[in-house]
C-alpha cells in the first residue's frame, strides 16, 4: 500500500509542477541565457520544463513515501 500512496502523490506532484511551476521555471531559465539559434532556446525551454516536472515527481514520491510510512507506523 505504501507504493500506491507514493505513486499517487508522485502523480499529483508532477501534475502540480507541470501546471504551476514548470512554465515559470522554463521561462526564467531561457530568459537568463543567450542562444545562437531558436532551436537552442527551444531545447533549453523543453529541458528545463521537463526537469521541473521530474523534480515535482520526485518530491511528490518522497512526500507520499514519508506520509505512508508515518501512517503505517502509527497503527
Amino acid at each position: 500500500m505504501r507504493y500506491v500512496i507514493a505513486m499517487v502523490f508522485a502523480i499529483i506532484g508532477a501534475g502540480l509542477a507541470a501546471v504551476f511551476v514548470s512554465p515559470h521555471v522554463a521561462t526564467w531559465v531561457v530568459g537568463h541565457m543567450t542562444f545562437e539559434s531558436p532551436d537552442d532556446a527551444s531545447t533549453m525551454d523543453m529541458l528545463s520544463y521537463m526537469g521541473s516536472n521530474v523534480a515535482g515527481l520526485i518530491i511528490g514520491w518522497l512526500a507520499g513515501w514519508t506520509i505512508s510510512a508515518a501512517a503505517g507506523s502509527s497503527k
